[in-house]
């Protein structure tokens, strides 16, 4: 069974730092790029940030470049997002997600291969 579950979500002050873990199983972990996306509310999904993790190519969003930093732990199965000078924008739910095809920001959640539950990140004084 695939499953790509996410956590690390919280409250956290203008300015402050999260980091949010997405642990996959159920398939090839190194052949796939791991992608993560947010939902605000009354906004649409989009991609933040995603790493291959066979050949560690990243991607960013713009709105994040600079602040966010993706990882991998391959023997751990996991991605990591660093999200540091968080803003009250970044408030949304965070997803992870699965693909076999390269790393890009502009892969669309709902047609990548995997999908998991989100974890919500607020940001706010």
């Amino acid at each position: 069974e695939v499953q790509l579950q996410a956590s690390g979500g919280g409250l956290v002050q203008p300015g402050g730092s999260l980091r949010l873990s997405c642990v996959a199983s159920g398939f090839t972990f190194e052949d796939h790029t791991i992608g993560w996306f947010r939902q605000a509310p009354g906004k649409e999904r989009e991609g933040v940030s995603c790493i291959h993790i066979l050949d560690g190519s990243t991607s960013y969003g713009d709105s994040v470049k600079g602040r966010f930093t993706i990882t991998s732990d391959n023997a751990a199965n996991t991605v990591y997002l660093q999200m540091d000078n968080l803003k009250p924008e970044d408030t949304a739910n965070y997803y992870c997600a699965a693909d076999w095809r390269s790393c890009s920001v502009g892969l669309l959640y709902y047609g990548m291969d995997y999908r998991g539950e989100g974890t919500l990140v607020t940001v706010s004084s």
